[in-house]
C-alpha cells in the first residue's frame, strides 16, 4: 500500500511538472510571436512599396481537378460494368507594365474539362473523353493616364472555346473609352465605344454589332489565398439579343510549397449561344426557334481540386 502510494505521488508530481513546465514554455513563446508579427507586418508594408514600383507585374495560378472510378459487377448500378472519369484544368495569368504616366494589362484564363461515361456492356456506348468545359479568354487594355485613379484607354478583348468549335462563334472586342484604377488590385473599363464582332461558320444567329463594353476585373494575394474576379459586359446598341456578359471567379489557397486547393465558378448569359444551341444541338434540335422562343438559361460551371501557384 505504501509503494501503490509512492507512485500515485511520483505521478502526480511528475505531472504537475509537465504543467509548469508548458506554462512556462507558453510564456516564452509569446514575446516570440509578437515578434514574428511584427516583423511580418514590415514585410508585408515593404512589400506593398515594391508593388507601388513602375514595371512589370507577373504571375499565375491553377487548378487541377479529377477523379476516376470502375466498377465490375457492381449489380447496384444499372450499368454494373463501367468506368467513369471527369477531369478539369483552368489557369489564370496576368503580366501587367505599370508606369507613372501609362500603364499596359494583359491577361488570359483557360478552362478545359472532360467527361466519360463507358458502358462496357453497350457496345454502342462511347468510353472515351468528351468535351464539357471548354472556356478561353485573353485580353490587353493601354492606358494613358490623366490622374492616379483615371486614364484614356484602349481594350482588345477575344473569347472562344478550343477543344471543340475553335472561332465558332468567337467574339473579339474593339474599344476606346476610360478607366478607372482606384486601387493597384481593381481595374474597372468603361467603353462606350465598342464594336463586337462574333466569328461562325456557315449561316447561323450570330452578328456583330456596336455597342458598350464594362469590364471589372479584381486581382488580389490575401497571403497564402489568391483571388481573381471578372466581369466582361457587352451591351449591344442594336438589339438586347445580341448583349452579353461573362463573370468567372477563381480562388486558390496555398498549402504548401505552391500547391493547395483552388475553386473556380463561371457564370455567362448570351441570347445568340442558347439560340445556336438549340437550333443545332444534336438531340431534338428546333430549327425554327427564334430570339422570341428560346428560353435563354443562365450557363453556369465550377471546378474545384488542386491549385498550383506559379
Amino acid at each position: 500500500m505504501k509503494k501503490l502510494s509512492i507512485l500515485v505521488l511520483l505521478v502526480f508530481v511528475s505531472f504537475s511538472v509537465n504543467g509548469q513546465t508548458a506554462e512556462e514554455l507558453k510564456k516564452e513563446q509569446a514575446p516570440k510571436k509578437a515578434q514574428i508579427a511584427k516583423l511580418q507586418g514590415e514585410v508585408n508594408a515593404l512589400q506593398a512599396k515594391i508593388d507601388a514600383l513602375p514595371g512589370w507585374r507577373k504571375g499565375a495560378f491553377g487548378t487541377v481537378g479529377g477523379s476516376l472510378s470502375g466498377f465490375n459487377n457492381w449489380y447496384s448500378k444499372s450499368a454494373a460494368n463501367s468506368s467513369a472519369g471527369n477531369i478539369g484544368i483552368t489557369v489564370n495569368g496576368f503580366a501587367n507594365l505599370i508606369e507613372e504616366d501609362f500603364f499596359w494589362r494583359n491577361s488570359g484564363s483557360i478552362n478545359l474539362g472532360w467527361v466519360k461515361l463507358d458502358d462496357k456492356d453497350d457496345p454502342s456506348d462511347n468510353g472515351s473523353f468528351e468535351a464539357a468545359t471548354d472556356v478561353f479568354t485573353i485580353s490587353s487594355l493601354y492606358g494613358k493616364r490623366l490622374n492616379k485613379k483615371w486614364a484614356l484607354s484602349g481594350l482588345a478583348e477575344y473569347r472562344t472555346t478550343i477543344i471543340e468549335n475553335f472561332n465558332n462563334p468567337g467574339y473579339l472586342d474593339f474599344g476606346i473609352g476610360a478607366t478607372w484604377t482606384p486601387t493597384d488590385n481593381l481595374v474597372v473599363v468603361m467603353h462606350p465605344g465598342n464594336y463586337n464582332f462574333v466569328f461562325s461558320n456557315g449561316e447561323s444567329v450570330f452578328e456583330s454589332s456596336l455597342g458598350a463594353k464594362i469590364v471589372a476585373d479584381y486581382t488580389k494575394k490575401y497571403g497564402k489565398l489568391s483571388v481573381k474576379s471578372n466581369l466582361s459586359i457587352f451591351q449591344s446598341y442594336e438589339d438586347a439579343d445580341l448583349s452579353n456578359w461573362t463573370w468567372t471567379n477563381s480562388f486558390g489557397y496555398t498549402i504548401w510549397k505552391g500547391i493547395g486547393v483552388g475553386l473556380e465558378v463561371g457564370l455567362r448569359d448570351n441570347k445568340q449561344e442558347a439560340l445556336n444551341y438549340l437550333q443545332t444541338r444534336d438531340i431534338n434540335p428546333i430549327p425554327s426557334a427564334t430570339f422570341d422562343t428560346v428560353d435563354n438559361k443562365l450557363q453556369t460551371y465550377w471546378l474545384f481540386g488542386m491549385s498550383y501557384a506559379f
